[in-house]
């Protein structure tokens, strides 16, 4: 019974001990940006003032972060009306884009969203987009790419004045570079292989992938293993951009100014999702944000007006990070952005210790 009750002890502590190593808290990001500043970069804007500026210019993979310039060419074709929002798409278009267990379940938590009823004659554009960044769908990120036309989303990089950026892509059909052109290859050659590709020819590579993708329905599902050393090499590969860009650009989503109002009622649909929430609208006047994140990266740009009419444009990139990190740091995510737009005290506190 004695060796019984140590054993109960030591679970209880053990998970204690998980449960606090886990916890959500705010200045466990603030901590960890202090004390690894080699992994992040970070800008923030207050009332058009840069008050937060680490490493602001230096290039990090996006990951799903990108999504929000595919969300605004949606909104400025849907606006032009070169696309119909209200097209409806079947399902089984996405569907050839879906790859099972490398969205972290995003694109069926999409469809569990919809209604069975609706959903049976297809989905409108503007759900999809709306499932690109509320769920995160890959599979809907890479049909809008194909719709909207990647030179035009590129090309929209210079519209909204950003030019540190690299190219975007279909990040789904990245997945199967390695089945393509190292079928047979492992470990470090594979790795350095898949390196030393031009970016020219990975695009071009990625390119002939998204027509196999379109044209057979069974293709995605040949992708086989995707060792974490690949997995790696597809994150570092990912479009990418700076803190210091994509705060400038939540600045202007936030202004409602800078896009007309045409573009902003297809816009504001879909990038914000958070004023559904009556917390959400008590405290702010409007606000959106997209994240993403790999194995190895999270990242996130956001914007909020609050009912004091105080603005705030945030972007914060940690890169490189071990997978304890990055679950640590993700479960805190919420908190920390919480607290820099509601709490005063903290974002002093934040500020006087980065700065």
């Amino acid at each position: 019974m004695i060796g019984l009750g140590i054993i109960v002890g030591i679970i209880i502590v053990l998970i204690s001990i998980s449960v606090y190593y886990f916890y959500p808290s705010e200045d466990r990001i603030l901590n960890f940006i202090s004390e690894n500043l080699d992994k992040t970069s970070i800008s923030i804007i207050k009332n058009d003032s840069l008050i937060v500026d680490i490493n602001s210019s230096e290039i990090t993979p996006l990951a799903s972060t990108v999504k929000i310039i595919l969300a605004i060419e949606y909104a400025e074709q849907a606006a032009d009306g070169l696309i119909d929002p209200d097209e409806m798409i079947p399902l089984i278009e996405l569907e050839k884009f879906h790859v099972k267990n490398t969205d972290g379940g995003a694109h069926p938590a999409w469809l569990n969203s919809l209604s069975k009823k609706d959903s049976s004659i297809g989905v409108p554009v503007r759900e999809i987009a709306k499932g690109m960044i509320r769920y995160s769908s890959n599979a809907n990120t890479e049909w809008l790419s194909k719709k909207l036309g990647l030179e035009n989303i590129n090309s929209r990089l210079d519209s909204v004045g950003i030019s540190n950026h690299t190219e975007i892509y279909y990040i789904v059909s990245a997945l199967f570079v390695r089945k393509e052109l190292f079928p047979d290859l492992n470990g470090t050659e594979l790795v350095q292989q898949l390196r030393e590709l031009s970016e020219a020819v990975y695009i071009d590579t990625i390119n002939s992938i998204h027509l196999k993708l379109s044209a057979d329905t069974t293709y995605r599902n040949q992708l086989g293993d995707l060792p974490m050393n690949v997995q790696e090499v597809w994150s570092d590969r990912l479009p990418a951009s700076t803190t210091s860009e994509y705060a400038n650009l939540m600045k202007k989503l936030n202004s409602k100014t800078y896009f007309s109002d045409s573009v902003h009622v297809y816009l504001d649909e879909v990038m914000e999702g958070l004023m559904e929430s009556k917390a959400n609208q008590e405290l702010f006047s409007h606000a959106g944000m997209k994240g993403g994140s790999t194995a190895f990266v999270l990242t996130k740009a956001m914007y909020a007006t609050d009912k004091e009419g105080n603005t705030f444009s945030i972007a914060y990139f940690l890169n490189d990070l071990s997978m304890l990190e990055n679950t640590r740091l993700s479960m805190s995510m919420n908190s920390f952005e919480l607290a820099l737009l509601s709490n005063d005290d903290f974002l002093e506190k934040l500020t006087a210790e980065l700065n």
